[in-house]
């Protein structure tokens, strides 16, 4: 056996096997006892939505595709792994190669659901299928874009260089304009600051529109979800374009980029974007003018780790993962120094992370400290001296990680930064008669900003991160747009699963090397929860895009409600909701039965559900009528949220455990991810290349070395301190000791996982592309989508644009308004009431 095998072997991740594709099967049959896991404990509701209704007919169907795994394989071992004589496990390893675990899971699960489905295509349907899968060209997705002759301006540089800052002024002087944000809160900003200049702007999130009055000229300041692609503009700038490489959300930057009408394109973000913007740019014909910055103040990774919580200094700033480790940090400095500790992470609402960082940046107070999430990566403008991270190892949504050189690099930038129009954010009176009168080209603070971890053990990461020039990005995420996704579904009979319809597309895209498709997340479990709802394509395509958190408790309750309500088209009035617990705003924060902590967590959630019914509101307005009274009840929980972080507290014992778990699953994952590397590579054909992301060229491991992370290890008990006591009776000595640690690693895995406030990618305005509604202004003629939409009480489609639209992808000439209605009437007969 060759020394990838045994090695593989030895680490009981799979079993023995004489060759590299044998190694690879037992992976796979590994990858179905996790498979398995999920589908019975995990998604139960879309096990159903697929047909399977008893635990008995679930394990019929995992043992026949186990079956068919293992024929595969030994097709494999037989030299026969092309996608003619061996599709399946072409597909297997395609996705393992070219992503890694997290690719391969996927592609399971799409096997398994596509095994589970029987439905037969007529040649005709095979067809459209695969030409409305072709996603090669989505340049052309955007004719009026494309007969205007752009000037792409890039700004690049590192953190806290000035490229927004130059980007900005550009746009304040043009005369109509968009600006594209990550967050909720930058789109706040920017919006807030053009309006202090008497320039009227008007603010576009997914949740909430705010139109001056003597709105005019189109200048939108707006979360990238929202840009207005029908608009023509003389200037837009796209914020942190590097989200374009984004596994997830990275669709929005590149359909905003592709699509937006503007005479002069302004993008900020990292210089890892200059050869796939040059490429994009050439692609499309536009003129692409690059500025390159030089960052302001002077960053140090420090040679040491700080240690002790007493060595803290004002202006430090503690980034950890989860809202546990958050706000038991948060207590731990308040305890050691005697100073308050200001907190921000992505679950807190936009207003209430403004607030917090406002109390940070004011030197007349006694915030001395930020305890924060990657939240502070972007979007907000901190006095940070120092950025210490307590770990390097995150919950990603499916499993810990490693961090990689440019999220590191992004958060550790903010270390020096100076303020811009923070200022704006909390004093401004969007009210007032009078604009703000802000000093936003202040002179850079050159103070030296400084970067290292809370513990020895991540310091080797941070410092090789830090030090790492990072590879250029090699593609950009695309998603399908709705309207393809509505006419791909048209070719599948009445009550097909929605949820397969989408990873049938997904199956059977073609892409261009520039592109890949971002991963499905949790749009698949929202199709799979309203599938009992008799709905429209697209009334399913609204709800798959909205911006649900299936993790809150009760946001499962929140959507089959509001799609209940859209199903039978019935007043969807706050009030008479039962899905919201509005009791909650009326009750003392010490009366819930896990005190504070607990009253913030459902809080948070509660905040979350509002602003879906806010979301489905603009989208549904005559189903969701109670858009002003949702206003008031969120405004009234952020209050209930800011009382709540000032007292609510996690005891240092359940840090240091999550500590423990994160360097215990840190070390396993490593280990996971060398003998992953190496079977790929092992696999690899010649025109397969590793995703960003998969940490090919990144040493995850250094801050492992010389750490044995086991039960009685000495390293591990200064991370963990009376073990026994924490843990309590598990903790007995030898292998009842281990099991008990393992047993409580697990309860605190979904602790982590239901607690995890990664913004990696930013919580987003939507899960998928639909057309924005435009405001009702004057915006030309000239239309991007291949059918615009109206906004009644629930979406169709707006026929009048559609003579100017361009083809779809796969067509060679352009649909005709008769051939989609045709298309649309028939896709309505299939799924009609």
């Amino acid at each position: 056996m060759n020394q990838r095998g045994a090695t593989l072997r030895d680490s009981g991740l799979v079993q023995s096997s004489e060759t590299t594709f044998g190694v690879f099967g037992r992976l796979l049959l590994e990858q179905t006892h996790r498979l398995e896991f999920t589908l019975r404990y995990k998604e139960r509701v879309s096990v159903k939505a697929w047909g399977i209704k008893t635990d008995e007919e679930l394990d019929e169907k995992l043992a026949f595709f186990k079956g068919k795994l293992q024929t595969c394989t030994h097709r494999a071992e037989q030299g026969k792994v092309n996608k003619h004589n061996n599709p399946l496990f072409h597909r297997m390893r395609h996705a393992f190669i070219t992503g890694g675990m997290n690719a391969l899971a996927s592609e399971m699960k799409f096997a398994f659901v596509n095994e589970v489905a029987t439905v037969n295509f007529t040649p005709h349907h095979l067809a459209n299928q695969e030409k409305l899968a072709d996603l090669r060209y989505p340049l052309e997705w955007y004719p009026a874009t494309r007969a205007l002759q752009r000037t792409v301006h890039l700004h690049v540089g590192p953190t806290n260089s000035g490229k927004t800052y130059h980007a900005l002024q550009r746009l304040e002087a043009a005369q109509s304009g968009i600006y594209a944000g990550p967050l909720r809160l930058l789109a706040h900003e920017v919006y807030t600051r053009l309006n202090a200049k008497g320039i009227p702007c008007a603010l576009v999130t997914g949740e909430e529109r705010r139109i001056p009055e003597d709105y005019k000229h189109t200048m939108n300041s707006c979360t990238v979800e929202m840009v207005p692609l029908n608009a023509k503009v003389d200037v837009a700038v796209i914020d942190e374009i590097q989200m374009m490489g984004d596994t997830e959300r990275g669709w929005a930057w590149t359909q905003a980029f592709l699509g937006v009408q503007a005479k002069e394109v302004h993008l900020c973000g990292e210089t890892r974007t200059k050869k796939i913007i040059t490429d994009l740019c050439a692609a499309m014909g536009d003129k692409l003018v690059i500025h390159e910055y030089e960052r302001l103040s002077p960053l140090k990774t420090q040679s040491n780790s700080l240690g002790r919580l007493e060595n803290l200094e004002k202006g430090d700033a503690i980034i950890l993962f989860s809202r546990v480790a958050i706000h038991a940090m948060k207590s731990d400095v308040e305890r050691v120094t005697g100073k308050r500790c200001a907190v921000v992470y992505g679950s807190l609402p936009p207003e209430t992370r403004a607030q917090q960082a406002a109390l940070f940046n004011d030197p007349n107070n006694d915030y001395d400290f930020l305890v924060a999430s990657d939240a502070v990566g972007m979007g907000l403008n901190l006095s940070i001296k120092r950025v210490i991270f307590e770990s390097t190892s995150k919950h990603d949504g499916i499993s810990f990680r490693t961090m990689q050189p440019y999220e590191i690099k992004q958060i550790g930038g903010r270390a020096g930064r100076y303020k811009t129009a923070q200022e704006a954010i909390t004093k401004g009176n969007l009210d007032d008669a009078e604009p703000l009168a802000l000093d936003t080209a202040k002179k850079p603070d050159k103070t030296m900003g400084y970067v290292t971890t809370l513990t020895k053990f991540d310091l080797g990461v941070v410092q090789q991160a830090m030090e790492m020039e990072v590879e250029p990005l090699a593609s950009v995420g695309i998603f399908p747009p709705a309207d393809i996704l509505h006419r791909f579904a048209s070719y599948f009979p009445p009550k097909t699963p929605f949820g397969y319809i989408v990873l049938r597309l997904h199956d059977m895209a073609s892409l261009h090397p520039q592109f890949h498709l971002c991963r499905l997340k949790e749009q698949i479990q929202i199709v799979d929860l309203v599938q009992e709802f008799d709905m429209s394509h697209m009334d399913r395509i609204t709800l798959m895009s909205s911006p649900a958190n299936l993790r809150d408790p009760g946001m499962t309750k929140v959507i089959k409600e509001m799609a209940q309500c859209i199903a039978e088209q019935k007043t969807g009035a706050l009030l008479d909701m039962n899905c919201f617990d509005l009791e909650l705003i009326d009750k003392d924060i010490h009366d819930d039965a896990e005190g504070s902590k607990g009253y913030l967590r459902k809080a948070e959630a509660l905040h979350r559900a509002v602003t879906l019914y806010l979301w489905l509101s603009y989208r549904f307005a005559g189903i969701f009528t109670n858009q002003a009274l949702a206003f008031h009840v969120k405004t009234l929980i952020e209050e209930k949220i800011d009382q709540c972080l000032g007292e609510v507290s996690w005891t240092e014992a359940q840090r240091k455990r999550l500590n423990y778990m994160r360097i215990k699953a840190a070390k396993a994952a490593a280990k996971e991810d060398k003998l992953a590397k190496e079977t790929a590579l092992s696999l690899e054909s010649d025109d397969a290349s590793p995703a960003e992301g998969s940490g090919i060229s990144f040493d995850s491991s250094s801050g492992l070395r010389g750490l044995d992370v086991e039960p009685g290890n000495e390293g591990l008990d200064n991370l963990v301190d009376d073990r026994k006591s924490d843990l309590g009776e598990e903790g007995d000595a030898g292998s009842n000791e281990e099991q008990a640690l393992e047993l409580k690693a697990v309860k605190m895995e979904a602790m982590e996982q239901e607690g995890h406030d990664s913004e990696d990618s930013p919580a987003s305005d939507g899960n998928i592309p639909t057309t924005p509604e435009d405001l009702e202004i004057e915006t030309g003629d000239a239309y991007n989508s291949v059918a615009a939409r109206k906004i009644e009480t629930r979406l169709t489609y707006d026929m009048e644009n559609t003579a100017n639209s361009g083809p779809l992808p796969g067509s060679t000439t352009p649909l005709t308004t008769t051939e989609l209605e045709a298309d649309s009437a028939k896709s309505e007969a299939t799924d009609s009431r």
